[in-house]
Parts: C-alpha cells; sequence; structure tokens
C-alpha cells in the first residue's frame, strides 16, 4: 500500500510538472512576437524555454523532454521534419557519445580505481595529502570521461566514502568532521575544476563549443584545454588547502589511507591485458586529440579511433555499448538542443536578443561588460539545478551580448564556457556529483552553501586574474 501510494503520488508530480512546462510554453507561444522577429523564431523560443524548464523540473527523464520538443517543433510547423531532426547530424554530438563509451572501459577495466589507489598509495600519509591524491586521480581520468557524474559518483565518491569510514568519520555517529567532511566537499570541487578543464570532461562542454561555432567562434579540443590548464591547476591547487584551513579535519594524519591503497592494489594483482590497452588507447586519443589536426584528424573521429580499438581489442563489446543508457539518453537531449540552438540563431532570435542586450551595456568598455556578464552567468546558477540545463539556456545569448560589447570572441567564449563547469560549485543541487556527495551527509546544507560561495570567489579571481594573464599570453585577447 505505501509503495503504491508513494507511485501515486510521484505520477502527481511529474503531471504538474509536465502541466507548469507546458503552461509556460504557451504562454510565451501565444505571446505577440516583437515587430522586429519573425514569428518562427518566437515559436521556437517558447518550445526552446518550455524544454528548458522541463529539463530543470523534470516531468520526464532529459531525454524524454527533448523527444516531446522534437515533436512538438514538427507538429506546430515551426520547422521541418529534417529541420528537427538535424541535430543527430552535429558530429560534435558523436564526440561526447562516443567519449561515454570509451569512459565505460575505465570502469569495466577497474583501471579507474587503480589509478585513484595509486596516488592514494603515494600521497595519502596526510589528510591534505590525500585530498590531493583524488583531485589528481580525476583529473587524470576527466578528459576521456565526460559524465563528471560517473567520473566523482563512480569513481573518486566511493574512494573517498571507504577511506572517511575506515577512519571512523561517520555522519550516523556524529563524526562526520573526523576526515569525511573534508574529503567530501574537496572531491566534490575538485570535479566542477577538472570538469572545466577540457572539452570532453563534461557533457555540456561540447554544447558550449558548438553554440560557440554558431556564433563564428571555432574552439578545438587543444583550444580548451590550453587555455584551461593554467587557471584549472592553480584551482586545484588553492582550493583544497583553502578548505583544509577553513573547514579543517579532525585527523591530519592518515598513514592507514597508504596502507589501505596498498592492500587494494594487492588484491587488484598486476595490470591486466585489458588495462594495458586501456592505457594504451587513453594515450592514443590524448595525443591525436592534441596532434590530430596536423594530421587531418579532428576529435570526433579521434574518439571514433579509440572505441572502435576497444572493440577490436575486445576491452568493450557490443552489448556494453547498447547499454550504456548515458550516452544514448545524452544524444537526444544534445540533439533536440543543438537543434533548436542552431534554428533560433539562424532565424534570428540570438541576434536580436544580442543587439538588444548589447544596446543595455553600449558604451561600457568591454571588459566591464564582459566582467558583469560573467558574473551574472555564474551566479544565476543557484536558479538551475543542471549545468546542462543552464549552458543551454543562457551561453548563446551572453556570448552573443558579450561580443556586440566588443569583448574578443574567443576570450568571451572560453570564459563563459569554464565558467559552465565552474558554477556547480554553488549549492547541492547544481550538478550531476552535487547529490552524490551532499547524499552521504557529511556536510550540512549551510556549510555547503557557505563553502560553495567562498569556492566561488576564489574561482573568479584565479580565472578572472591569473586566467585572464595566461589567455593575454596565448593571444586570446
Amino acid at each position: 500500500m505505501n509503495s503504491m501510494e508513494a507511485q501515486r503520488k510521484n505520477r502527481e508530480v511529474h503531471l504538474r510538472a509536465l502541466c507548469i512546462t507546458l503552461v509556460i510554453g504557451a504562454v510565451i507561444w501565444f505571446i505577440p512576437s516583437p515587430v522586429d522577429l519573425q514569428e518562427k523564431a518566437w515559436h521556437l523560443f517558447a518550445i526552446f524555454v518550455a524544454t528548458i524548464v522541463g529539463f530543470i523540473i523534470k516531468p520526464l527523464p532529459m531525454g524524454g523532454v527533448a523527444i516531446l520538443s522534437i515533436t512538438a517543433v514538427v507538429l506546430t510547423g515551426t520547422l521541418k521534419l529534417e529541420e528537427a531532426l538535424s541535430g543527430f547530424q552535429n558530429t560534435t554530438i558523436w564526440l561526447i557519445v562516443i567519449a561515454f563509451f570509451i569512459s565505460r572501459g575505465f570502469i569495466k577495466t577497474g583501471l579507474g580505481n587503480r589509478i585513484a589507489y595509486m596516488f592514494v598509495k603515494l600521497f595519502g600519509r596526510k589528510t591534505l595529502g590525500l585530498s590531493y591524491s583524488l583531485l589528481v586521480s580525476d583529473l587524470i581520468l576527466s578528459p576521456a570521461m565526460p559524465s563528471n557524474t560517473a567520473r566523482g559518483g563512480g569513481i573518486i565518491f566511493p574512494i573517498a566514502h571507504s577511506l572517511s569510514r575506515t577512519f571512523g568519520s561517520d555522519p550516523e555517529n556524529g563524526t562526520e568532521k573526523k576526515v569525511g567532511s573534508f574529503l567530501m566537499q574537496v572531491a566534490f570541487q575538485g570535479v566542477n575544476i577538472t570538469s572545466a578543464m577540457f572539452m570532453t570532461a563534461m557533457a555540456a562542454n561540447p554544447l558550449a563549443a558548438t553554440l560557440a561555432h554558431n556564433a563564428g567562434v571555432t574552439i578545438t579540443w587543444t583550444d580548451w584545454a590550453l587555455a584551461a590548464i593554467v587557471p584549472g591547476l592553480a584551482s586545484l591547487i588553492v582550493v583544497p588547502y583553502f578548505i583544509y584551513k577553513v573547514y579543517p579535519p579532525e585527523i591530519k594524519e592518515t598513514p592507514a589511507a597508504s596502507e589501505i591503497a596498498t592492500e587494494k592494489l594487492k588484491e587488484m594483482g598486476p595490470l591486466k591485458k585489458s588495462e594495458w590497452s586501456m592505457i594504451m588507447v587513453y594515450l592514443l586519443i590524448l595525443a591525436l586529440w592534441i596532434f590530430g589536426g596536423k594530421l587531418g584528424i579532428d576529435a570526433t573521429t579521434t574518439a571514433l579511433i579509440g572505441l572502435s580499438v576497444l572493440l577490436l581489442t575486445s576491452v568493450l563489446t557490443w552489448n556494453d555499448v547498447k547499454k550504456e543508457e548515458g550516452a544514448w539518453d545524452t544524444l537526444v537531449w544534445f540533439a533536440s538542443l543543438v537543434m533548436m540552438a542552431t534554428f533560433l540563431n539562424s532565424l534570428g532570435m540570438i541576434p536580436w536578443f544580442s543587439h538588444l542586450m548589447g544596446t543595455a551595456v553600449h558604451g561600457l568598455p568591454w571588459i566591464w561588460a564582459l566582467i558583469a556578464l560573467a558574473l551574472i552567468f555564474f551566479y544565476s546558477h543557484y536558479f538551475f539545478a543542471s549545468n546542462t540545463a543552464h549552458v543551454s539556456a543562457m551561453y548563446a545569448a551572453f556570448l552573443g551580448v558579450a561580443i556586440a560589447a566588443g569583448a574578443p570572441p574567443m576570450l568571451a567564449a572560453l570564459l563563459l564556457g569554464f565558467i559552465g563547469n565552474l558554477f556547480g560549485c554553488l549549492t547541492h543541487y547544481g550538478s550531476g556529483p552535487a547529490p552524490v556527495f551532499f547524499g552521504s551527509g557529511y556536510v550540512p546544507q549551510d556549510k555547503w552553501w557557505l563553502l560553495g560561495f567562498s569556492v566561488s570567489v576564489i574561482h573568479l579571481i584565479i580565472w578572472g586574474v591569473i586566467g585572464g594573464l595566461w589567455w593575454k599570453v596565448l593571444g586570446i585577447w
């Protein structure tokens, strides 16, 4: 009876969410379009807004909402069927989907856990060193794992949680502050940073790159990584130390962690053939992502090569590929968003909004306009429960305004792209990994939000000042 009652309430919640989504879309649809904007663009905007609302309040999973959006675009005559399905042809979408398959290899072979335990063994004798070992592990895995939820929640979190329990740190016993609170917060904040450092480290990054391309800015995998490496490493160094000082663990020495990691590595035994294959593929795709452009091999082709090798060496089977639900789900919602964003641009909606907002900041030096836009983009994330939904809703428009205000296009595109990951630090619901780490109960909500805001200030300083100087050296502005 309790189960049936829970199911009934769950259906009611989803029905209310669906009604809210439809009403918002309908209200915007029937508002007369601005005189200097064609009606078709306004109608597509209404469907787009309803889609973003659906992603946030989730009447259906994101893939289901995306299917409804594609259907609505066709049934209302806003776009033709072939136009509505055009997003599935986007090569950047397939890059991120294939990267999901490659990341499955790290989990299936156990190589991801082995890498993490190796660094814990080397640097885990002190609690601060232990936290850095988790971040370095995350950094190594991030270029080939586009799901920060899978990376943070599937590899880093279980190890951090296990280590916390080993040292008697358990929120159920009121001992969470021994080491667990510190490790959970550092590991979570680290995932946000590493996600910002590579185009393939978080699902929304290629979406940002695609939206930037629509605005005339081409960002390659190497462009993204090179621009992010210096401020990213600075954040990875500073943030754990900051948390260590303001939210210190009670246990400062953790020699047992190194011993535990040693035992875990012994249990795993020597590197298996599948792990060697995974290492070779990882090095191959990294090399081609960095240097492949000189050989005429683009990023998506590189991902295809990596997946093909994994299939040929039987590290992955076709069943593994079919069962990777996150990849296929991403394909659907990503395709719908790219399709709508592309036609919002070509139909004039994004240029119209950019011109409107550009008029509002007219007269401001471009650097102040860019700073204002970056701050609004960052802290508006309090209203979003998904990095992807936020980037989908605001990235293209804010980029257009920044360019219209005179900001260097590449600088604006990269800065907003990096922020599209970093703003996940703010809340316990703002990104995929957040509920996983927060749900462990080690950090209360008020402390989580306070630390999140403090870390956000650190990010803005590091990426604004150190990043800005580095980008000046690179000639981005």
